[in-house]
């Protein structure tokens, strides 16, 4: 295969895996040994085995992180820090694209960025959506309130008032309702009191972040 029809073949496809050049095709054995080759000189970026994406200046579109985090590890969802971020529900930016799904817990370093990966029980694979990005991009993506509670899940002390104090959680943009539905979903006492907490706190924000007893 020649780079021109790699690159006919990708089109606009902001990352593609080895199998996507293999469809239709006649089999080609020295392909992978080929595309190792156009990495080290700089064509391609090797995002894992088998998962790779045009290097600038040959792509036409610029991968989003979530998009790229989706295909790293099929099977997961943005969530956490990143999802809240992307919701603006917290006024931090995180640099980090943090996901939960069945994989291990692992980090990987990629030319596109960091990304992190969380173990969660499938009862708990839940609450996320397909969202629109840029370019005709899209990623699974958890609603807010799910993201908060996946967060306090995987954090000790994750129900503690003073740490969820410390989000800086934008009330506006999590809903109550949805909130305490979702905590009360994963059956867990833990997240039922974080839950709890933020909306105590979303109920009288002229007193936000200062401390409340907790019952």
């Amino acid at each position: 295969m020649k780079f021109a029809e790699l690159l006919e073949i990708v089109a606009d496809e902001p990352v593609f895996e080895t199998g996507f050049l293999r469809s239709g095709r006649a089999p080609e054995p020295g392909l992978e040994a080929q595309l190792s080759r156009w990495c080290a000189a700089g064509k391609l970026l090797r995002l894992r085995r088998g998962l790779f994406a045009l290097a600038p200046p040959y792509r036409k579109v610029k991968p989003h992180p979530f998009l790229v985090a989706n295909r790293l590890s099929p099977g997961s969802y943005v969530s956490g820090l990143s999802a809240l971020a992307f919701a603006n529900a917290i006024p931090e930016y995180v640099p980090e694209v943090t996901s939960c799904g069945p994989a291990r817990p692992h980090v990987r370093e990629t030319p596109l960025g960091r990304f992190s990966f969380r173990y969660v029980k499938p009862a708990l694979r839940t609450g996320y959506r397909l969202v629109g990005l840029v370019d005709g991009q899209s990623a699974f993506v958890a609603r807010p309130e799910k993201a908060f509670l996946d967060l306090a899940h995987l954090q000790p002390g994750g129900d503690a008032p003073a740490w969820i104090d410390e989000l800086r959680l934008d009330f506006e943009e999590l809903s109550p309702a949805h909130l305490r539905a979702a905590a009360a979903a994963t059956g867990s006492p833990k997240l039922a009191r974080a839950a709890a907490h933020v909306i105590r706190r979303a109920s009288d924000p002229a007193s936000a972040y200062e401390p409340l007893p907790v019952p």
